[in-house]
């Protein structure tokens, strides 16, 4: 149950409570607010409900026919009476000379003499008009005259309209600030909500120098906390694993080193021996079997070799010195180097190095030596049935290139020599560890492999 209290179910429902109970209670304040404005103004018409134009009709008939005594004074008191009880009315008494003797409340002009053909005119634009206009003779004798009562139409609607009219305004804008209150509070909940959600996003999205995300702060109990604290325990996870992948990383890469180098050892010796063995006086068997012999030696010992370097590149223990060198010079050494070897082995070794116009490449030699003899050494070993080897520069407005192609069979295609890759995952490593870049372009028709440098 406690546990439901600091959810936000919980807290939603609440807030929908609250904009309930106050609609309530703002519904009840303006209830007796508008009830108690109507008995201080309409005092006994809201008990009587709505005035009705035949009972004041009525009435003012009655009383004026049942005057007996017709003077001025009794007609102000009449008009005193009636004032009292409807505010808003005018009333005035023309006698039986046609003479204007008694006015109250009248905002028209009204002529002092009244003749029969401007009474006449009278009722008719009064009539069924606004205001409300009732005419009654005074007294039994028509002599006496006429009194008349004038009212707003307004005053026979409803009390509630009345009350409508002259407050309706607050009452909507309560309504509005009503509404305008469960907007605002259900905005800073929900607000509040996507805020500590774009936090969590955003903490996914940062990387610690681990490279990992960063662990978010928990300071509410409900679900958005139970998902940030899941979440930094995610990240501690990922952390403590990634800790220990390092750490078995690490001796793997030293038994890596350990074993290269041990193996060295005794492949010396099977090499010296093997030496020894082939200025002895063989069969031609023995013969074929020592050069069998020495190849897997040599093939052995480069294998070695790979290993210790990808090893090395991996920690990052790989040494790397960059200097200006003129990098078509230098690949014209090492090209001369292998000659002899494509040469043995009866390939069409074709250079064309023309000079970049920048020929200074600011590398490593050592890395671009060890690139073009791993590069150099696929080609002997997987294109040997293309028979051809091609070296040459290519130069673009992008970038500056040493081109290495064969027509042998392609990478996709078996070899009877293929190895785990670690010589081209090599190359890959020290491209870009020197800032260069490489593609490569394969098919049954040959290999095409491009070293380059952008301008």
């Amino acid at each position: 149950m406690k546990r439901f209290f600091r959810s936000l179910l919980a807290k939603y429902m609440f807030l929908i409570l609250l904009a309930m109970s106050i609609v309530q209670v703002s519904y009840l304040i303006i209830a007796l607010f508008v009830f108690g404005v109507s008995s201080n103004t309409q005092g006994d018409t809201l008990n009587n409900h709505t005035i009705e134009e035949g009972d004041v009709e009525e009435k003012w008939h009655q009383e004026a026919n049942g005057m007996q005594v017709v003077t001025s004074e009794t007609i102000e008191e009449h008009f005193t009476k009636w004032k009292q009880q409807h505010p808003k009315a005018s009333m005035f008494w023309v006698d039986g000379q046609g003479t204007l003797a008694n006015q109250v409340n009248v905002k028209e002009q009204l002529p002092a003499e009244w003749s029969a053909v401007y009474t006449a005119k009278f009722i008719k634009q009064h009539y069924g008009g606004d205001p409300f206009t009732v005419i009654a003779f005074v007294g039994q004798d028509e002599m006496n005259g006429f009194i008349v009562l004038e009212m707003p139409r307004s005053e026979f609607d409803p009390p509630l309209k009345n009350i409508y009219d002259e407050y309706g305004l607050i009452f909507v804008s309560g309504v509005i600030f009503i509404i305008f209150l469960f907007l605002l509070v259900s905005f800073l909940f929900f607000r509040s909500i996507r805020k500590r959600l774009l936090q969590l996003q955003e903490a996914m999205e940062i990387r610690d120098v681990d490279g990992l995300p960063i662990e978010i702060t928990v300071k509410k109990k409900d679900e958005i906390g139970q998902l940030e604290k899941t979440f930094n325990q995610m990240v501690f996870e990922l952390r403590e694993s990634k800790q220990s992948e390092q750490k078995e990383e690490q001796l793997r890469r030293e038994l890596i080193a350990n074993l290269s180098h041990d193996l060295r050892t005794p492949l010396t010796k099977v090499r010296a021996q093997t030496y020894s063995i082939a200025k002895e006086d063989l069969s031609e068997e023995g013969q074929k079997a020592i050069e069998s012999l020495e190849a897997s030696v040599v093939n052995i010992d480069r294998l070695i070799e790979n290993l210790m370097s990808y090893t090395l590149l991996m920690a990052s223990k790989y040494k790397f010195e960059t200097k200006d060198i003129d990098v078509i010079r230098y690949v014209r050494e090492c090209l001369a180097l292998w000659y002899p070897v494509f040469e043995k082995e009866e390939f069409k070794f074709e250079v064309n190095l023309t000079p970049f116009e920048q020929n200074k490449w600011k590398i490593d030699p050592i890395w671009l030596g060890s690139i073009i003899d791993n590069l150099l050494q696929n080609v002997l070993r997987h294109a040997k049935s293309g028979g051809y080897i091609c070296v040459k520069t290519e130069s673009t407005n992008l970038y500056d290139a040493i081109v290495i192609s064969d027509k042998g069979n392609g990478m996709k295609n078996e070899s009877d020599e293929a190895g785990a890759g670690i010589g081209l995952s090599i190359v890959d490593m020290m491209v870009k560890g020197m800032k260069l870049d490489w593609d490569i372009e394969s098919s049954e028709a040959g290999t095409t492999i491009k070293l380059k440098k952008y301008k």
